[in-house]
């Protein structure tokens, strides 16, 4: 005879006194406070410390977002657009302009297909950083979230200076970017990439030379590559699992098809690999930058912009715009019917699938790994609950 528990925390004991009785326990993680990159709630089914199944419970910071989009205009979206990740607004910015301009047959001025590079650049380093400092946090280590933050904001800084906010830009414009780089910013800028990159090997010696943080996630939470590709799990995550795909390489947009983009692997697909992954990224996202500032430097001083109508109407059609962001794939699918504002905008969010793909990958582990393995999946519960 089987009977279920449900419980909050912590675990009861058979009650019914009979040796062939066994007992399941299903255990609600969360909701949790929004400080922990969003409210998510686990449903876990225990068969003692081993997780038998697992239920991803969504919604709790729902906002109709793809529902607002259809009554703002192309300018007034971005303001949304930026927010479902917020550790990624740059990035997700860019995948609305693209699909308007796009829609348009509009051509960028060629300046600011490079600066937008460099930002989304930067961006992806300020994105990966914070989840660098934030998963050691998660399984017991302090003092790599200092240095992450630390070098956070030498980025900060300078993004700034150049668009005024710290986390929603809002620099991204239909037809370019809002305002021309500051005077002298280019050469901040530089000078903030440069100190990153030496001080990385702070995170990188502290955590990759743990002994304990190895043990707690070398092995644990292993996605298959079949696994990444049924869930369509995308980024860090799935190029840890040897899904050798990454946009800008494979299908460039902005100036990606004129750099060399490294694109980071392994094999393992463990909890370990995907930390390796995204330590590794950054070091790459920090050469694409570089380059986009030497390309920057050779360019002939020229408009940042386009001139666009007071009414700024899309012609009727579809298009189907997708970026690499830094946790992943970000696709925006837009349906115009001819107005200022769009008849249909449906976002694709990469952490979506990113956590759906626990309900396969949690059970099989034990209680005590779920979070090295909940914390390695990278995701943001604002891209989900779109």
């Amino acid at each position: 005879m089987t009977t279920e528990r449900i419980v909050g925390i912590g675990a009861g004991s058979n009650s019914l006194g009979k040796e062939l009785a066994t007992e399941d326990m299903t255990l609600n993680i969360g909701p949790q406070h929004p400080s922990t990159h969003g409210v998510l709630r686990l449903r876990l089914t225990l068969d003692g410390e081993r997780i038998s199944a697992a239920e991803p419970i969504i919604g709790y910071m729902h906002r109709g977002a793809e529902k607002l989009f259809e009554v703002r205009d192309f300018r007034q979206i971005i303001v949304l657009a930026n927010r479902h990740d917020w550790l990624s607004a740059f990035s997700s910015e860019l995948g609305v302009v693209l699909a308007v301009e796009r829609m348009l047959g509009m051509e960028v001025p060629v300046r600011a297909v490079w600066a937008r590079t460099l930002l989304a650049e930067l961006n992806r380093v300020l994105n990966h950083l914070m989840f660098l400092g934030s998963y050691p946090l998660e399984v017991g280590a302090m003092t790599p979230l200092f240095y992450a933050f630390r070098e956070r904001e030498e980025l900060q800084r300078v993004m700034e200076e150049v668009s005024g906010g710290r986390m929603h830009y809002m620099f991204n414009r239909v037809g370019g970017l809002k305002d021309d780089l500051p005077a002298g910013w280019t050469g901040r800028a530089r000078h903030a990439i440069s100190v990153v990159r030496g001080r990385m090997s702070d995170i990188a010696d502290l955590i990759m030379g743990n002994e304990i943080f190895r043990a707690r996630t070398r092995g644990v939470g292993v996605l298959t590559r079949e696994q990444i590709l049924q869930y369509g799990v995308s980024g860090p995550i799935a190029r840890a699992s040897g899904v050798d795909f990454d946009l800008r390489r494979d299908e460039p947009y902005l100036a990606y098809g004129d750099l060399d983009v490294r694109v980071v692997t392994r094999s393992e697909g463990d909890a370990l690999a995907r930390f390796e992954c995204l330590l590794d990224q950054v070091y790459a996202s920090l050469d694409l930058a570089d380059a986009c500032l030497d390309r920057l430097a050779e360019l002939p001083k020229g408009p940042i912009n386009q001139r666009l109508p007071k009414v700024l109407k899309v012609p009727e059609g579809h298009t189907y715009a997708w970026t690499e962001n830094p946790l992943g794939i970000n696709g925006y699918y837009l349906v115009s019917r001819g107005e200022k504002t769009p008849w249909r905008l449906k976002l694709r969010s990469a952490s979506f699938n990113n956590v759906q793909v626990l309900a396969e990958l949690l059970p099989g582990n034990l209680v005590a790994d779920m979070i090295a393995i909940l914390g390695s999946t990278f995701f943001v519960v604002g891209d989900i609950d779109k």
